[in-house]
């Protein structure tokens, strides 16, 4: 008998760590453009909160059984092809590159606990993740009124 607990599809915690994994890229490719400016510890301490979930999401995903991806996919591709875009006009489109992913993550967070298939110990750690992601888009949106 399977346990409750066992999560046979790990796509949507797959999904969810590829979303990270596109975050830290993003936050790096922020860190270059603003060096040497005010705002850059912040955003390092963002891209450590992304760094931080997409190990808890690895280790959760290997936890239920599922090949954690080694990439940020598609996803990944076209953040930092907006980010990159972003940076050529300045910090406040960069910032708002970001604010847009950090909604876009939220979005998905949001939509994961919606499955109904999902263990608790998922819910768990997505929830936990809730917080941390309306707390960026706050603090991104304080950052552009500085700028």
């Amino acid at each position: 008998m399977q346990s409750t607990d066992t999560l046979t599809d790990t796509s949507v915690l797959d999904s969810l760590l590829r979303g990270e994994m596109s975050a830290v890229e993003t936050y790096r490719q922020a860190i270059d453009k603003f060096a040497g400016e005010p705002q850059i510890e912040q955003l390092r301490g963002f891209q450590r909160d992304h760094r931080d979930a997409a190990d808890k999401l690895w280790h959760h995903i290997e936890k239920h059984g599922g090949k954690p991806s080694e990439g940020s996919g598609a996803w990944g591709a076209f953040a930092k092809a907006v980010t990159g875009s972003a940076k050529l006009f300045g910090d406040t489109a960069a910032l708002k590159a970001l604010k847009e992913g950090e909604e876009h993550g939220l979005k998905e967070y949001q939509d994961a606990l919606e499955d109904s298939k999902l263990p608790a110990d998922c819910r768990e750690l997505i929830q936990g993740f809730l917080g941390k992601q309306r707390q960026h888009i706050t603090a991104i949106d304080q950052l552009m009124k500085q700028v």
